[in-house]
């Protein structure tokens, strides 16, 4: 690969982080349509895949846009949380909104952090990309996950209006609910 100038790297930066930046509101605007929860579960999945087939360290043109892509899931994903915090603190916003603020401001301090040990110990970025990658992915199967108790804790309206939905309610209607309960030995 040959080496780029600082101003070319300069310009494949701000190419991503414009993504990111102006990709917000549509995921704001997305999230009250459709809900923040399920926004977010499949934004998440999506930054997963961008960033493992960053981590295979394909052509610049193709890591450019794959950045592009997950930078804007990013971006949007941003705009999905701040749909959430209101639906389930709906009297703290305030405090809530700042703290979800503090901890995104604390993970792009600790993003290139990590990447660079990661690069230190083995030589390469796609280590810490592949691992970043499933890491998202982790996010969203947790997520997925917790709406099975958000489903039944959070209060309905609020619940309904962030997508919130239970995955086994799904599973159940899909296979049928007698060979789950059979499954887990309950019939």
């Amino acid at each position: 690969m040959r080496p780029y100038s600082k101003v070319q790297s300069g310009d494949f930066t701000t190419i991503v982080v414009v993504a990111g930046s102006f990709l917000r509101p549509v995921g704001g605007w997305l999230a009250d349509k459709i809900g923040g929860y399920k926004l977010l579960l499949v934004l998440l999945l999506i930054v997963s895949a961008c960033l493992a087939g960053v981590s295979s360290m394909p052509s610049l043109p193709m890591v450019v846009c794959l950045l592009f892509v997950a930078m804007g899931m990013l971006g949007m994903g941003n705009g999905s949380v701040f749909q959430l915090v209101p639906q389930r603190f709906p009297d703290r916003i305030g405090i809530m909104t700042g703290l979800v603020g503090a901890a995104g401001g604390l993970g792009g301090f600790m993003l290139p952090s990590v990447l660079g040990a990661i690069k230190d110990r083995t030589g390469e970025y796609s280590v810490g990309i592949l691992l970043f990658a499933i890491v998202f992915l982790a996010g969203s199967a947790t997520l997925l996950h917790l709406g099975s108790s958000w489903r039944e804790t959070w209060n309905a309206i609020s619940a309904d209006r962030a997508g919130i939905f239970c995955y086994r309610a799904l599973a159940r209607g899909w296979v049928g609910r007698d060979s789950i309960l059979e499954d887990e030995g309950r019939l």
